[in-house]
This record gives structure tokens, sequence and C-alpha cells, in this order.
């Protein structure tokens, strides 16, 4: 096996390690930053859900108070506010979401699906819990999901959820008496839920993993093509002259030249030896003569 075959066999083997080890750690990295890129997404979507609810309740819904005695406005709820806006912006984004999921609504469509009820159950028995996350898998994919809970803190709401009684008679025309009652003062009654797909994320850090694979296996090529070039010009050649000289000088062929010695390093010195040795061969040779 020859020095060229035996260093190119350490370089690849060097190599494959090396490449293994940073696809490895770097799928890792590019995955987790994903994440926290959905994550990010989920929070913003909840915060732009917040500020719609805010916005409703405090500027939209006063100004109707007449209005509201004589026919229920929907639009003025700040729940049914944020759901029709993130209605309009899944026009665009299918596979975004969010939700108002209770578990006895007075709007069927709010009602908690079985996936979201056991959210809203941790709520309900953890008062402590501000958020919750997790991963689904939804009809585009897989979706992360963040969750805040609804709870009754505003004594304003008991007005149309406490019972049917104390309810605007206009809102019982439009939803009847069967649901959305019996509600009590700062108990969790649902979640706010935000699903993000992650497959968009994931795309990207799949083509990140690629780029980043394809240029360190490029910057290999190189590597490999300049290092077998140096390895010819600065080892391989100069040992395969120093070996037809020997060859010449072992059969008494004196009259190859010496080495020009160029530098210091291990080749260098194996010229110095070689010349020195061929000297004292040649006087050898002389005094027998």
């Amino acid at each position: 096996m020859g020095l060229r075959l035996k260093f190119n066999l350490v370089l690849v083997l060097v190599f494959g390690v090396g490449l293994g080890v940073s696809g490895v750690l770097s799928r890792r990295i590019l995955e987790a930053n994903a994440r926290d890129e959905v994550v990010r997404n989920a929070d913003l979507m909840m915060g732009a859900a917040l500020a719609v609810r805010s916005y409703t309740n405090s500027q939209i819904t006063p100004q109707l108070e007449l209005q509201l005695m004589r026919t229920f406005l929907p639009q003025s709820i700040p729940a049914y506010a944020a759901t029709e806006t993130f209605n309009a912006l899944r026009e665009q984004h299918p596979e975004y979401s969010y939700k108002e999921a209770v578990l006895n609504p007075t709007n069927p469509r709010n009602k908690a699906l079985e996936w979201e009820a056991d959210i809203i159950s941790q709520f309900r028995n953890d008062p402590q819990l501000k958020d919750f996350r997790g991963a689904r898998e939804a009809s585009t994919g897989r979706a992360l999901y963040l969750a805040r809970p609804i709870r009754i803190t505003n004594p304003g709401c008991l007005r149309c959820h406490s019972t049917p009684e104390a309810a605007p008679p206009t809102m019982l025309k439009l939803y009847g008496t069967a649901n959305g009652f019996g509600w009590k003062q700062g108990e969790t009654v649902g979640a706010q839920i935000v699903s993000v797909p992650m497959t968009v994320a994931l795309d990207k850090a799949n083509q990140a993993f690629r780029t980043f694979m394809t240029s360190l296996l490029v910057v290999f090529l190189i590597a490999f093509v300049v290092l077998n070039v140096a390895l010819s010009v600065l080892i391989i050649r100069p040992i395969i002259r120093m070996a037809g000289a020997a060859d010449e000088v072992s059969i008494g062929n004196l009259a190859v030249p010496e080495f020009a010695v160029k530098g210091r390093d291990q080749i260098a010195i194996l010229a110095t030896s070689f010349n020195r040795l061929r000297r004292s061969l040649q006087k050898a040779m002389q005094l027998l003569e």
C-alpha cells in the first residue's frame, strides 16, 4: 500500500467522522432554530389575537351599547372579532389557525374538540398555568400549538353567561338558552389556541442543512485535491527521486548527482544523509581502486 493511498485513507476516514458529527449537530441546531421560529410565530399570532380582543372590548363594544339593546351583534364580542380576523388571515394561509375553544360556548363553532378539551382540563386543574404548548398532526402536516386559558376575570362577562334570565334578550333570540351559561367568576371556561405549521420552518431547516452539508463536501474535495498536490510535490516526488537514485547507487552507478538540499524539514535531512552516504561510498570505491 503506497504512502499516497495510506494518506488518503486516513484523510477520508477523518473527514467522514467529521462530516457525520457535523451533520448530526447541525441537524439538531437547525431543527431547534426552526422550532423556535414556530414558537415566535405562535407568540406573535397570540399577541395579535389579544390585541384584537382588547381593541374590540375597549373601543368597539362601548360604541354599540344602544344598538345591542335592539339587535345582538356578534361582531361586538372580543372573541368573535379575534376569530373573524384570523379567519380572514386563513384565506391566504389556511395552515394557520386560531380558536377560542370553550367547553360550553354560546356560539357552537367555539365548541372544544377532544384534544382542545384536554388542554382546557389542564388549565382547570392547574390555575397557575399561564400557557401550554405542544405539537399535533393537523390536516396540513405537523403543527405546533400555543394555548392560554380563558378565565372569567371580568364580571361583565357574567351578564351574558351566568343565567339565561340575566342575558340580553337579543342574544337569546340569536343563540337560544341551551348553551353558554353557568359560568362563574374566576372559572377557566376555555382556551385560546393558536396552531402554527412546522412544515415551512422545517423545510427551511432542511434546505439550510443540505446547503451546509454540500458546502462542507465541496470544501473537503478542494482540500483533498490541494493536500494531494502538496503531498506529491513536497513528499512523494522527492522520495521517488531518492529511491531511484538509491537504486542506481546500489548497482554501482556513482554518477548520480547529489540532491539539492532546500529547507530544514525531514525531506531535506533525508537528502543530506543520502548525499553523505553517496560521497562516503564514492570515497570507499576510490580507495579500493
